[in-house]
């Protein structure tokens, strides 16, 4: 660090310091140790102060001139009085400052000390702008109205705290008027937002746009948008209004600006080309979006702009001389600030109206279309604005710096791992692409276009790497890149986006495995809850001539990310470590294989679950120490059938079953020691595997079509073949039992093969419910269930899993079956139930 220190004292204090400034420093070193008032020289401070401090001299500079176009408003209230969720009072243009900040003393300047020290006495108080909410709108095709675009009208919806917008048309019957409304403890509204699956209502003459003339409207390019609130942060809470004219000529003027902000920004306003409508994940260009450009607003435009150009005067200017070593760490990491800026500053961030907070852009990895958008003040210094950029940035420089202490300097290639010629390799560890799970370097293209306008000129190093329009895509030609199942990219022809992707797959292992020495260990990081993705990353390895070694589910996931919520997205990486297969090795037999499989998982299926693993993770976690088993040979040969050969797929199958066996085992027990499964039948395990993970609630189709594939079915036989669950958008729930009524439901299987246990138990419940006690008895005895002591684990389950009207069924046909009460019937002509 003393490197960085010496090359930066060339600054005065004067240089970076205001108050907040003065603030920093003094938290980062106590006034024990430095004297302010007599310092002329910056301390001496680690990387990750100086990121703070010089990401403070860029937003200073870009406050002053951007403040204009996010302009304060004060309110006349009382300090010490109670502030309700809107702010409907009297408003006033707050002036501001030479540096840009806001100056309330100035409005407040008729009153005195006295008057301003007593806190019942009103006065200006000033409400910085959190963020600016916006709708989407289109020309109406029935009256021609403008026609909003909403999703919802709830500003904020949650416990206490109701805020709505509401619409009425304007004087010119040409579209809507906004207004602002607390809503608490009012009725439910008829409706809410314009917008629905199907397309969108307008407000004034009920006219329906389909999704389709949506579409239509925007690659035609008129899809337009409009503020409809603004959200400010009151004394106590975060408050909502109308905007004012003032606030939105202000928006209006941002357009104006961005070619002369961008006037000397390397590569100008950003125009490169977003990926394909048909591109994985990428929702937006539909709406005829073409250009990263196009995706901000203007006034997010000129924002980033001018962040961008205070980082390049730093480098160019306050940076130059004999600063070689952190000219780019420091500017490096000023360019990340403004990436996360930019991740919180397109027209796809939404407004959480039930936290009261701002989505970022990659709240997921891809880009959809959001009608409702909230627009970010990067001067609000709360979540979204640049300062919290800057916090999040400035805190990975320290850890990063902490981390490196006293270890090697480490070397980063920026290169296919293809071209790597090193070799003797203690350790490889990878975070392969997900199979078509992630596009990443689609969505990684979103930064590259900021980074290279950022850091354009630093070095030549730098603009070898941003010399290309955007990040690494497939190259035909070099038969290498990145490596995605996306047919969007292979003319549209799957099967060779598959081979690209497998095949590549397998030629990175392969010159991992050349390069590392031989007592060397490569690691795998893998999250994926498609079984196709696991037999394609399987199969290249084993190609390759590696062996499972073992294997850890380690939490790396997030839960507060969108996709964790109301979902049971995978919480855990697979960390599978591979050894080289000696070339020795010998082909192996598939009955010997599976019984080493089976002894190597059983006793970590057991620790696992003790841990607290379940569910697909469960799954993924035995699969490192099955490997082994299968990956230590070659080939595996079928006993049974010469000639022919046990492939991943069929070997991956096995351990699926032998771990939901377990599984249900384990429900079936209670969650005690696993029980014998015996012979359940594939529906009724899936039905017992979904019904203790996700309940009755809607379950991500990852997980579902594991399950499935698990039970030796689809997905869609599920949903067909044995109506157990119905889906929606991209999840699954299970039916109800009152929704199963179908006439031959527990007499007969749709399949043709045995009557799952799970219908039977349906059909009981439906016999029970109708009140016929002879019925019940009739078809216990018929199926021998009475002495079923499966179907009694079964039923025992599904009770302890059930809650309300079902388990009180469930309860009377258990106390029935136990009392031994069932009484033996003249048979009687089946007539079935048809609810």
């Amino acid at each position: 660090m003393n490197a960085l220190t010496t090359s930066l004292k060339v600054f005065t204090i004067d240089d970076i310091m205001n108050e907040d400034n003065k603030r920093l420093i003094e938290v980062a070193f106590p006034l024990k140790q430095v004297s302010l008032g007599d310092m002329s020289e910056l301390p001496e401070a680690d990387l990750s102060w100086h990121v703070r401090a010089w990401g403070r001299w860029v937003l200073d500079r870009a406050r002053r001139e951007l403040a204009r176009f996010y302009p304060t408003y004060a309110s006349f209230e009382v300090p010490a009085g109670d502030a309700g969720p809107v702010c409907d009072g009297e408003l006033k243009l707050v002036p501001l400052k030479d540096d840009g900040r806001p100056d309330i003393d100035a409005l407040n300047a008729e009153y005195d000390r006295a008057y301003l020290k007593d806190q019942s006495n009103p006065r200006w108080i000033a409400k910085p702008t959190v963020a600016y909410l916006w709708a989407r709108t289109v020309r109406c095709k029935g009256c021609r109205a403008t026609l909003p675009l909403l999703k919802t009208q709830w500003l904020c919806d949650k416990k206490g705290k109701r805020v709505r917008l509401t619409m009425q048309s304007n004087e010119e019957k040409n579209g809507v008027a906004f207004g602002v409304e607390d809503w608490a403890g009012r009725e439910e509204p008829d409706r809410d937002g314009t917008m629905s699956r199907s397309g969108a209502s307008c407000p004034l003459c009920g006219a329906i746009m389909k999704m389709s003339d949506l579409r239509a409207e925007g690659m035609a390019g008129r899809i337009g948008q409009t503020m409809t609130a603004v959200v400010v942060n009151g004394r106590k809470d975060k408050q909502y209004r109308a905007p004012t004219e003032h606030e939105r000529r202000m928006a209006e003027e941002a357009a104006g600006h961005v070619e002369e902000v961008f006037e000397d920004i390397p590569f100008g306003v950003p125009d490169e080309p977003l990926p394909g409508k048909k591109a994985l994940g990428m929702r937006i260009p539909k709406y005829g979006f073409k250009t990263w450009g196009d995706l901000f607003l203007p006034r997010q435009l000129i924002a980033i702009g001018t962040f961008i150009k205070k980082v390049r005067e730093l480098a160019q200017n306050r940076l130059d001389g004999n600063n070689g070593d952190w000219l780019e760490p420091v500017i490096g990491f000023l360019a990340l600030s403004i990436d996360r800026l930019a991740d919180y500053s397109s027209a796809i961030c939404m407004w959480h109206n039930s936290k009261e907070q701002m989505a970022h852009t990659f709240s997921r990895f891809a880009l959809p279309m959001v009608w409702d958008i909230c627009e970010v003040n990067p001067f609000s210094e709360l979540t979204g604005d640049y300062r919290s950029a800057l916090d999040w940035v400035s805190r990975t420089a320290e850890h990063l710096s902490i981390a490196a202490e006293n270890v090697p300097p480490p070397t980063a290639s920026c290169q296919s791992v293809c071209q790597l010629e090193k070799k003797d390799i203690d350790v490889i560890l990878t975070d392969p692409p997900y199979y078509d799970a992630i596009p990443y370097s689609d969505c990684m293209d979103f930064f590259h276009v900021w980074l290279k306008r950022t850091l354009w000129g630093l070095s030549k190093q730098l603009d070898d790497v941003f010399e290309s329009e955007s990040g690494p895509k497939w190259d035909e030609e070099t038969d290498d890149g990145e490596l995605i199942e996306d047919e969007s990219r292979f003319g549209g022809v799957r099967e060779k986006a598959r081979y690209a992707y497998e095949n590549g797959m397998y030629r990175a292992f392969q010159k991992s495995r050349s390069a590392l020495n031989e007592k060397g260990r490569m690691t795998v990081v893998f999250a994926n809850k498609q079984p196709n993705a696991w037999e394609s990353l399987v199969a290249a390895l084993i190609k390759a001539g590696f062996v499972g070694d073992g294997s850890w589910p380690i939490e790396t996931e997030m839960m507060v990310r969108m996709r964790a919520h109301g979902s049971a997205a995978l919480g855990s990486s697979v960390w599978l470590v591979c050894r080289k297969r000696p070339k020795t090795a010998r082909p192996g037999w598939d009955n010997k294989v599976l019984a080493e499989m089976y002894e190597n998982i059983t006793d970590k299926l057991r620790g696992y679950w003790d841990a607290g693993i379940r569910g697909p993770n469960l799954v993924w976690a035995a699969t490192g120490p099955a490997l082994e088993a299968y990956s230590k040979h070659p080939a595996v040969k079928k006993a049974d059938r010469p000639g022919e050969l046990m492939d991943v797929g069929e070997f991956l199958q096995h351990v699926r079953r032998f771990v939901v066996d377990f599984q249900v085992g384990r429900v079936l027990s209670g969650d005690g020691e696993a029980e014998s499964v015996g012979d359940l039948d594939d529906p009724t395990t899936y039905y017992l595997l979904h019904r203790h993970d996700f309940g009755m609630e809607p379950a991500p189709a990852g997980a579902v079509i594991l399950y499935a594939l698990s039970c030796g079915m689809s997905d869609s036989d599920l949903a067909g073949k044995h109506d157990l669950v119905s889906k929606s958008g991209e999840n699954y729930t299970l039916k109800p039992w009152q929704k199963r009524k179908g006439k031959k439901l527990g007499y007969e299987s749709r399949s043709g093969a045995p009557v799952p246990m799970v219908d039977m138990v349906h059909r009981l419940m439906h016999l029970w419910r109708a009140g016929d006690v002879r019925e019940v008895d009739e078809y216990i005895t018929e199926r021998g269930l009475m002495h079923n002591e499966l179907f009694s684990r079964v039923l025992q389950s599904i009770l302890e899993l059930s809650t309300n009207q079902e388990r009180s069924i469930l309860e009377s046909i258990s106390n029935h079956l136990v009392s031994g009460a069932v009484r033996k019937s003249p048979k009687k002509k089946q007539t079935g139930f048809d609810w």
